[in-house]
């Protein structure tokens, strides 16, 4: 396990170590620190485990945090996609962040994530429930609804998703002719703008999508979406297979999974234990409302160690 003594994260993630650890055939790179049980916290798309640097300083005291970039972001590794799609596939992914945990000694943890990384986690919590405490996922439904349910209204709202899953290398290439455009046109067209990110947190991710081979990955992220990770879900719901540990699920009163979706009846039919609510804000919990996610988390989380 390699793991970088340079406290050299950006702004307020500098007072976590820094590690890149080889796991499951890719190198994955983050930071970690604090007291307490584990807990592994998962970013989404356009972005990287920057997203956390309003809310791991407030839970550091608390539990021992473990922030990641997903395979295909950020600066951890970017294999090259393959026919089938598996490589981006969440089970592998999730594979990948079983591997993180159990590289730091973590048997049993807990899992707060957004976006790209709530599915992940999805697929963490079904392929490994023996590893998984209590999982809290921000704003998302489940993949294979938003897809099965897709209309005129969430296609447009979410032409990305359809975007992405063209065939190589067209959208690559798009995205790659100007990274910034993508990051700033992606996140700015939700609700609340680019106002809720702060400037070193945009130049974050405006440098980690510039990196070569972030745009294949994250298609390859979003054509495994379409393709296999469906179908390991129906497998699963057709098998009667449910997350079995607590879930918590946040999401945007402003955002689209609102608008389009009943995110609690949706996750009740996929998980044995499900509380939630909506936030008052857009798409990006975690920097929109920060505080907001540090209350839940101490609350939803603690009440694991005190059950425990």
């Amino acid at each position: 396990m390699d793991i970088v003594d340079a406290l050299s994260e950006p702004f307020m993630l500098e007072m976590f170590k820094t590690f890149d650890l080889n796991v499951n055939g890719v190198t994955l790179h983050g930071c970690a620190g604090g007291e307490g049980t584990p807990l592994l916290l998962l970013h989404g798309h356009p972005q990287t485990h920057a997203i956390w640097h309003r809310v791991a300083p407030g839970l550091k005291d608390h539990f021992h945090v473990v922030m990641v970039d997903l395979r295909g972001y950020g600066h951890s590794s970017k294999p090259p996609g393959d026919v089938e799609h598996e490589t981006y596939s969440k089970r592998v992914m999730a594979l990948d962040l079983v591997a993180l945990m159990t590289a730091f000694g973590f048997e049993r943890f807990a899992v707060l994530a957004h976006d790209r990384g709530a599915r992940v986690a999805h697929r963490l919590c079904l392929d490994h429930p023996e590893r998984v405490e209590r999982a809290m996922f921000l704003d998302i439904a489940p993949t294979l609804d938003m897809y099965e349910r897709t209309n005129r209204a969430f296609a447009s709202a979410y032409f990305h998703w359809f975007m992405l899953i063209q065939p190589a290398p067209l959208p690559e290439r798009l995205i790659e002719a100007n990274p910034r455009a993508w990051i700033d046109g992606v996140m700015g067209n939700r609700h609340a703008g680019l106002a809720p990110f702060s400037d070193e947190a945009l130049e974050a991710y405006r440098e980690a999508m510039a990196l070569p081979g972030t745009a294949h990955a994250m298609c390859e992220d979003y054509r495994a979406a379409n393709t296999i990770d469906p179908r390991h879900d129906r497998l699963d719901r057709d098998a009667g297979h449910r997350i079995q540990c607590p879930l918590r699920v946040l999401w945007g009163e402003h955002g689209v999974i609102e608008k389009l979706f009943d995110p609690m009846a949706l996750w009740q039919a996929c998980a044995l234990e499900v509380s939630g609510r909506a936030l008052p804000c857009g798409h990006y919990l975690p920097e929109e409302r920060p505080d907001d996610i540090i209350d839940e988390a101490l609350t939803f989380f603690n009440a694991s160690a005190g059950a425990v």
